[in-house]
């Protein structure tokens, strides 16, 4: 038994290093997540209509991600100007969502993926209830653009903006 308690965090570790990570170019796995704003989004409301961006973030109401979503907030101009849905995702249940979107005046939608399936999905999923500080590109066809696994939490909005037009995502007419 002893032998067992010194290997699993060993087999933890293993296990969540081993799933399979999403890549630029692959299909985006299909999602059905509900919003800071009470409604349900799913993959199926943007295939063939409109690209989308994935912004997930480890726990609402800690200091990085507080600078993220004010990030989104101040550059909220620059982002709507693209024809894409950006949201922010987590773990964190929607009504705490809902109120960490509040406590900075962000009019950001904040996904919840209670479960963590979409997160594992997505190659985001973490120990410990948190989700990888990861952004997913995703164009209208739902396949993955691009994947940003180094963001900064203080230019998050500005840097999804830049990418929208790097990547040629249409602007709004």
């Amino acid at each position: 038994m002893k032998h067992v308690a010194r290997l699993l965090p060993v087999a933890l570790l293993f296990l969540a290093s081993s799933a399979v990570a999403l890549e630029v170019g692959q299909r985006a796995p299909d999602f059905k997540l509900q919003g800071s704003d009470g409604k349900t989004y799913t993959l199926a409301d943007f295939a063939g209509k409109r690209g989308f961006v994935l912004a997930w973030f480890p726990k609402a109401f800690t200091s990085g991600c507080t600078a993220e979503l004010e990030d989104l907030r101040d550059n909220a101009a620059a982002i709507d100007a693209y024809d894409a849905a950006v949201f922010m995702v987590s773990l964190d249940a929607p009504d705490k969502n809902a109120d960490f979107a509040k406590s900075v005046d962000a009019k950001q939608v904040l996904l919840s993926d209670v479960g963590g399936s979409v997160a594992s999905a997505y190659g985001v999923g973490g120990l410990g209830g948190y989700a990888k500080r990861w952004t997913f590109y995703v164009d209208k066809e739902g396949v993955v653009r691009a994947i940003d696994t180094e963001v900064a939490t203080d230019t998050a909005g500005a840097d999804i903006a830049r990418k929208l037009g790097e990547l040629g995502f249409p602007k709004k007419p």
